[in-house]
């Protein structure tokens, strides 16, 4: 190998270079997150405004479109909005579960060490705005909505986070996503087991039939995207049919999906080299149309270097991000504001229940159990980060919007009762956005010596 390190060392800068930029046509999460939320309040906005324009009528009639699509297998008959919810929703969990298996893997989660503060946090952000709630609505048909408050709206933190830029330590951010991804666990969970009224069985299992066998498909090495687009197809329509909510099946999808990439780095090191010297020799005689197969060869190597997992990923999160989640925010956030709408949302256990849990119980919940996990040595604050930064985050966490609004469609049948948790989410997330980019803006990046409120104590 000595003989070719010399050779045209620029020219192999530049191949590498451009297979990079083949490879990369979205590759920032956190990008994707800013400009995805600030996509998601435009189309909050517009639903807002459509809804109470002269046009009004146009809007809800749009949204129960009802849409009939009938095979051998599977017959739907769904309005347009319980598609976005049920269908298009299934594809935000299936990346949720996704990001999720990365993190418990590589991520922040993967160790106890890594894990310990941002799952207590996010533990904490749950349990006491869940609590908080119940205190507003201890009993009747109001109480079932306890879990609308216990979500976090990752996109718009990460909005609200970015307005900051470097005034605040990077670290902070990284707490923030490993609090999310327990947040978004948490979530799954609690449409699965208190959000399913009644279980077709017959169906849920000839779902998680399906399931398992694309499971030992993976371990058998099938890699084929269409099988496994049909197979989750198959399985979220039974899963819509068992009752239990179809967008678990994304969820569960994400669990099989490999982690393990097809060719280890060793070994794309060593197959790169010989392909750099091929394509140096090529271009040396002037063979340019065997130069380009070279390039097309390192392409497919370094796509052989991710994992699917990461792949699916960096594939569908940016269509999650900047049209799915628009488009739930579009068909769910439009709610007629009137005189009257308004004194019922000021007078509602429920509204104050969601505005008090998103705006209060998820900033005590968070800081509180991060606190009393510093003071008794369980976990310790990222380099950088202060106990006020995570207050900060606290109100952020707030933020519910998407997946509150979410939770709030399947804990409520009464539309009147829907529309009186959106107010109080779009209130308490708006106050939450507020307030926590003011004590975030203000606090610094905390990288100062000395910091004390960096310490365990």
């Amino acid at each position: 190998m000595n003989d070719r390190e010399g050779e045209a060392p620029e020219e192999s800068r530049n191949v590498v270079y451009r297979v990079r930029g083949l490879r990369a046509p979205v590759q920032s999460f956190i990008h994707t997150e800013e400009v995805g939320a600030l996509i998601l309040l435009a189309a909050a906005a517009a639903a807002v405004i459509w809804a109470n324009s002269p046009w009004s009528d146009s809007y809800f009639a749009f949204w129960h479109t009802y849409i009939t699509f009938e095979t051998p297998i599977i017959s739907i008959h769904e309005d347009l909005g319980h598609l976005v919810n049920d269908g298009l929703m299934a594809v935000f969990f299936f990346v949720v579960g996704l990001e999720i298996k990365r993190e418990l893997l590589h991520g922040e989660l993967s160790s106890v060490r890594k894990a310990s503060l941002p799952v207590l946090a996010a533990v904490g952000g749950m349990v006491v705005p869940a609590f908080t709630y119940l205190v507003f609505n201890p009993s009747g048909d109001a109480a079932v909505g306890w879990g609308i408050p216990m979500a976090t709206d990752i996109a718009f933190a990460i909005g609200v986070l970015a307005l900051l830029g470097r005034r605040i330590p990077v670290e902070l951010r990284v707490f923030l996503l490993g609090l999310a991804v327990v947040d978004d666990l948490g979530a799954i969970t609690v449409i699965a087991l208190f959000y399913t009224d009644t279980i077709e069985w017959s169906s849920l299992w000839i779902s998680l039939a399906i399931l398992a066998a694309a499971a030992v498909s993976v371990r058998i090495g099938i890699r084929s995207i269409v099988f496994y687009i049909v197979a989750g197809l198959l399985m979220w329509y039974f899963f819509l049919e068992s009752g239990v909510h179809a967008t678990l099946a994304g969820v569960l999808l994400a669990a099989i999906v490999p982690a393990g990439a097809a060719r280890g780095r060793d070994e794309y090191a060593a197959t790169l080299d010989d392909l750099l010297h091929d394509y140096r020799l090529a271009m040396s005689n002037g063979d340019e149309e065997h130069a380009e197969i070279v390039l097309e060869e390192i392409e497919k190597l370094s796509r052989s270097t991710e994992s699917p997992l990461e792949s699916l990923e960096h594939m569908i999160h940016p269509w999650v991000s900047l049209a799915i989640l628009p488009l739930f925010a579009l068909a769910n956030a439009g709610i007629t504001i009137t005189g009257d709408t308004l004194s019922d949302a000021a007078g509602s256990s429920i509204t104050l229940g969601i505005a008090a849990g998103l705006l209060a119980g998820k900033a005590l919940g968070i800081f509180g159990i991060t606190w009393l996990a510093i003071r008794f040595g369980i976990g310790q604050l990222p380099a950088g980060v202060t106990k006020m930064h995570v207050l900060g985050v606290g109100f952020l966490a707030g933020i519910g919007f998407t997946v509150a609004i979410f939770i709030s469609g399947i804990a409520f049948d009464d539309p009147a009762l829907v529309d009186q948790a959106k107010m109080g989410i779009f209130v308490a997330s708006i106050a939450a956005a507020i307030i926590g980019y003011t004590l975030l803006r203000f606090t610094g990046n905390g990288h100062s010596a000395g910091d004390p409120s960096t310490s365990s104590g």
